[in-house]
């Protein structure tokens, strides 16, 4: 969850320009979703930036038989889902984490991931070592299976090797 927020803060029209919402996941969401969702409005805004940043990662990148950080296998996407009302229940717990992301978008996907604690040094050396496709759309990562909790931290952190205005959707093939 934690990752997809701040990937999805950073692809913002204020951030990377990958898809098309203006601080959802900032200050100016949370007004205007919060008085409709007084204690819920930060799962709601994030409703909005997954929805958002999954049909553009379609549109640019969605090869059948592989995963993204926002298409992962469907036993994954049910513990996010189990987990989702828990999350909105306890959303005070949540509010420091919205409160880090939804600042000033950063320049530094990775740093960002990096500070917050989301993925550690290691993961950088990994993402340089990946490669773009030659079409500038896709970062296919060597991993081939069911995404672990490492795989998809590297997810996460490969869309940095996107750049501002170009999406490279990361992905791994399935089994």
């Amino acid at each position: 969850m934690k990752l997809r927020l701040v990937v999805a803060r950073y692809g913002e029209m204020d951030g990377a320009g990958w898809w098309n919402t203006r601080g959802i996941l900032s200050r100016i969401g949370k007004t205007g979703l919060s008085r409709g969702f007084p204690t819920t409005h930060y799962f709601a805004q994030s409703r909005v930036a997954f929805a958002v940043a999954t049909a553009r990662c379609r549109e640019v990148f969605s090869p059948p038989g592989c995963f993204t950080l926002w298409n992962l296998p469907p036993d994954i996407e049910e513990i996010v889902e189990s987990q989702w009302q828990g999350w909105c229940r306890s959303a005070s717990e949540w509010e420091p984490f919205f409160a880090q992301i939804s600042g000033t978008n950063s320049d530094d996907l990775f740093d960002r991931l990096v500070g917050l604690q989301l993925v550690d040094s290691s993961v950088r050396t990994k993402v340089g070592s990946l490669q773009i496709s030659a079409q500038g759309k896709a970062v296919k990562l060597s991993a081939v299976g069911h995404p672990d909790t490492d795989s998809i931290r590297l997810l996460a952190a490969s869309f940095a090797k996107g750049a501002k205005g170009q999406l490279a959707v990361p992905y791994m093939r399935a089994e």
